[in-house]
């Protein structure tokens, strides 16, 4: 089973109204570092798929987020858990193929890992967009209220919510 997760909100703490553009500004959040080793006992694929318009803004480099996610991976790893892919999309402009809930990250993981059955995956994100771009492609969706918590639940794009990463992770052994 392949697990897709969101990033800003659901592993590390979002910056209302900013970006994380260093490696010193990337906090996880509460529980994440306990949830991962329990995720990847859990499915064979773990993939983040990132919406991250601060590059095409300007305001953080590729090099840039290479580093904030090399860093994230090595606590990740360190803790026992795994990332197996990061997908991002740079674009500013809504209509991007690659920009959630668009689907262009799930179909660039699909050219990468063909085996990938969206019907049996899950999508785990914070926002309706994250929920779309899951919905859009047969997954299952899993809703993190940290930076939304009014969204109304239930809500035909959200199977399931839960506080957080590691809740989902400990319902789901």
């Amino acid at each position: 089973m392949t697990l897709f997760l969101d990033r800003d909100g659901v592993i590390n703490e979002e910056i209302k109204d900013g970006y994380v553009l260093s490696p010193e500004m990337f906090k996880f959040s509460e529980g994440v570092l306990s949830a991962m080793p329990l995720l990847a006992s859990r499915f064979n694929r773990i993939l983040i798929v990132t919406n991250q318009r601060c590059i095409g803004k300007g305001l953080l480099t590729i090099s840039g987020l290479t580093e904030i996610h090399r860093q994230m991976l090595e606590q990740i790893k360190l803790h026992g858990g795994r990332i197996d892919q990061i997908y991002f999309c740079p674009d500013l402009d809504n209509t991007s193929p690659c920009r959630k809930p668009a689907t262009g990250m799930a179909m660039q993981a699909k050219n990468e890992y063909p085996d990938i059955d969206f019907n049996s995956a899950i999508m785990v994100g914070n926002t309706l967009s994250d929920m779309q771009f899951g919905k859009s492609m047969g997954m299952k969706t899993i809703f993190i209220p940290s930076t939304k918590p009014e969204t109304p639940f239930p809500h035909p794009l959200i199977d399931q919510r839960y506080d957080n990463l590691l809740q989902f992770a400990q319902a789901i052994q």
